[in-house]
């Protein structure tokens, strides 16, 4: 993976122009490609300064690498256009399918855990790597509905990355939701990983919708039982921590304030 190291944020538009002049400085920053391919003009000098001074990682939500479809050239020549240009060495995206009948749905969708998609998978990821020129990772990903599976969602994560040779992007609030949807022990998921798959991980806040759902809002500071379940995950690999925050995003400084509480925790692995 590219020369990060330590924790990370998601770099979102919303405080983007304080980033300079704060004296709060993160490891690295992980940017959406979607987002900033058509950076508006009021935001592309101080994108351009960021990334100028810090490490930058990216980090899409569309590729649809679960799709039946073919996947869209088109797209991927832009997102590599992207990282050519701002030189961005890491890529990742999400173990999920998001586009429809070719039309893009903007959500992350579950994928059937079978063999037969194993198979799939793993060519389409060989495709975009070599497209791309750049080692594709992949963030297990939340899911609210169950599709036709013929295993385990812990059994098909490790089948892909073994047979892949993609990277995982180990998402540990999605683990946490996920074992709450669907009644396992967020720990046993956590013991069961093959490790030596994973990049880095991710960090979010969830929203407990009701006594039987729980939603992966990114939209509220990280459960203290998540970071919890962090620092057993750190146990077991000390890798990169980047925190994400989507909705309800507060001014920079006070999302640092939370960065801050995580990255004080990884120092200590």
């Amino acid at each position: 993976m590219g020369e990060i190291n330590g924790c990370g944020l998601g770099l979102r538009s919303e405080f983007i122009d304080s980033v300079l002049d704060s004296p709060n400085k993160v490891d690295f920053f992980e940017v959406t490609p979607e987002n900033w391919i058509y950076t508006p003009t009021k935001y592309l000098k101080t994108f351009e300064r960021i990334l100028d001074r810090f490490p930058v990682i990216s980090h899409g939500v569309s590729l649809s690498i679960g799709s039946d479809f073919a996947l869209d050239k088109t797209f991927l020549m832009q997102i590599k256009n992207f990282l050519d240009r701002y030189d961005i060495k890491v890529y990742s995206e999400h173990l999920s399918f998001a586009s429809l009948n070719g039309k893009q749905s903007y959500e992350l969708l579950p994928l059937p855990m079978t063999h037969n998609m194993i198979e799939r998978l793993c060519e389409r990821i060989d495709f975009v790597q070599n497209y791309l020129q750049r080692e594709l990772i992949l963030e297990n990903a939340t899911y609210y509905y169950t599709p036709e599976s013929q295993m385990s969602e812990l059994e098909f994560t490790n089948s892909v990355f073994k047979k892949s040779g993609a990277k995982m992007l180990l998402d540990i609030n999605n683990v946490f939701v996920n074992s709450f949807n669907h009644h396992f022990d967020p720990y046993k998921f956590i013991d069961g990983i093959d490790f030596k798959n994973v990049a880095y991980y991710h960090m979010a806040g969830h929203f407990e919708y009701t006594d039987t759902l729980w939603i992966d809002s990114h939209g509220m500071p990280v459960k203290d039982e998540v970071v919890n379940l962090m620092k057993y995950t750190l146990g077991k690999l000390k890798a990169p921590v980047l925190l994400e925050r989507d909705n309800n995003i507060p001014p920079y400084d006070e999302l640092f304030s939370e960065y801050k509480k995580l990255k004080d925790i990884h120092e200590t692995f």
